[in-house]
């Protein structure tokens, strides 16, 4: 006796729909990750000190994560991490700054492709010198996200672009690539 159709179809989609949450886990739990960017700073407010700068530098960070993976197709995650934003130098003005961010990340799964947004905080450091002087300040203010990934097993590469909407800087933006791998 053969299976009538519909029962064959009707067990198929359910094995689909069912493995799918099993297949949106695969990539969850906790991960790390390094990166490296193009960081670029716009005009510079230290204290009561306002310089016109327009520089960038060589960025790197670390950050570390937990991905659930509640929902099929869709990434929650929340992620912490250092960022070291390099030493630019513009119109005699040297610039020291990093700080330590954490992020809650919102993204969607197109195969192994995905895109992401994320919003957070960072908690920053910077530092001016010049022959005038030296100039320090800190804070802490909100800091977005976006980016494409590309996942392969536990393995990922990311190319992000962030704005951190610091006191001290008109404009800070890092353009980074990263590796991530989760455990």
């Amino acid at each position: 006796m053969s299976t009538p159709p519909l029962v064959t179809a009707t067990s198929f989609l359910l094995a689909t729909l069912l493995s799918g949450p099993v297949l949106a886990g695969a990539d969850t739990g906790f991960y790390l990750g390094v990166g490296v960017g193009q960081a670029s700073f716009g005009d510079i407010d230290i204290g009561d000190t306002n310089f016109s700068f327009n520089g960038d530098d060589t960025a790197y960070k670390l950050f570390a994560g937990i991905n659930f993976g509640v929902v099929p197709l869709l990434d929650l995650a929340v992620e912490g991490g250092y960022v070291n934003f390099g030493t630019p130098h513009d119109n005699g003005l040297r610039i020291d700054a990093d700080g330590f961010d954490m992020f809650g990340l919102v993204g969607t799964n197109l195969g192994p492709m995905g895109i992401f947004g994320k919003a957070g905080v960072i908690n920053w450091d910077t530092k001016a010198s010049s022959a005038l002087g030296s100039y320090s300040d800190d804070g802490t203010d909100p800091a977005y996200g976006l980016g494409l990934r590309f996942q392969l097993g536990s393995f990922q590469v990311r190319g992000e672009y962030e704005w951190f909407d610091i006191s001290a800087a008109d404009n800070l933006h890092l353009l980074s690539v990263s590796g991530a791998y989760t455990f």
